[in-house]
């Protein structure tokens, strides 16, 4: 655990899953922290493996939660008629949420991802992603990378699940956020490619252009859908690269969000 500059081993008895499926995250973590088993270990230095701060949960996903997003969305499937599908989901009363991938198609922070073999045009997503617990209570957050597959998603609407869901298809990292309170809507979501060591690609967008609230986003996900040991939601993306940009084997991408950190990738 890190907190005010350092790192801490905790001493926890139960597994993963057990120790962030709790509605008071926070209470639980700080209690962890001053017991007397871990306020006696020395603060360590941060020299294991950074793993993706994911268990068994599955990852879902949002999608056209931004402006610019439906815009994408619109011209790259303008010319199979899908243009105005994604206008009207943008404009919806119920959001667009799609299973994402399962813990073992997540890769951790240093690890290559994939793009399609089948697909000719590839972007990362740079995403603010909640962690709720099985109640439906947002108790913490991440930074995450929803690989698409522009060229496969723009043929057809209905091909969503092949542009979004394969091995290795998300990033997650680096670390789990516990805060005092919620993200303010002026954290800024950053992306930034760089291709043989050249910055290839750099924007940035802040939470407050997301049309819905993650607490509304959560809300749509547990209706009628319950998660056991608590689920990951990935926001949607306020960031995508333009028609003339396609991810190649060796960039590297970093996805920075205020107050969580940077998770960086490189394309397998």
């Amino acid at each position: 655990m890190e907190t005010d500059g350092s790192f801490r081993f905790l001493t926890v008895a139960d597994d993963w899953d057990a120790l962030i499926n709790c509605d008071d995250l926070r209470g639980s973590l700080d209690e962890l922290l001053s017991s007397s088993e871990s306020s006696a270990a020395a603060a360590v230095a941060a020299t294991h493996e950074a793993l993706a701060p994911i268990g068994s949960q599955e990852l879902w996903a949002a999608g056209v939660t931004y402006y610019s997003s439906r815009l994408a969305r619109m011209e790259e499937s303008h010319d199979a008629g899908g243009g105005d599908f994604y206008s009207r989901v943008y404009e919806a009363d119920r959001p667009e949420l799609f299973m994402k991938a399962t813990p073992a198609r997540v890769v951790g922070p240093g690890k290559p991802f994939r793009v399609r073999k089948d697909s000719e045009w590839d972007v990362p997503e740079p995403e603010l992603t909640l962690f709720a617990s099985s109640s439906g209570k947002i108790v913490a957050y991440t930074v995450g990378n929803d690989v698409s597959s522009r060229s496969i998603e723009g043929e057809n609407p209905l091909y969503l699940p092949q542009a979004k869901t394969y091995d290795d298809c998300a990033c997650l990292g680096p670390c789990l956020y516990v805060p005092l309170e919620p993200l303010p809507p002026e954290t800024k979501v950053k992306l930034e490619i760089r291709r043989n060591h050249e910055v290839a690609f750099l924007d940035e967008t802040e939470l407050k252009q997301m049309k819905r609230t993650p607490e509304e986003l959560i809300g749509f996900l547990f209706r009628e859908t319950s998660f056991s040991s608590g689920v990951f939601l990935m926001t949607g993306t306020g960031i995508v690269p333009g028609t003339d940009f396609t991810l190649l084997s060796g960039d590297q991408v970093s996805i920075s969000i205020d107050g969580i950190g940077t998770l960086t990738n490189s394309v397998a």
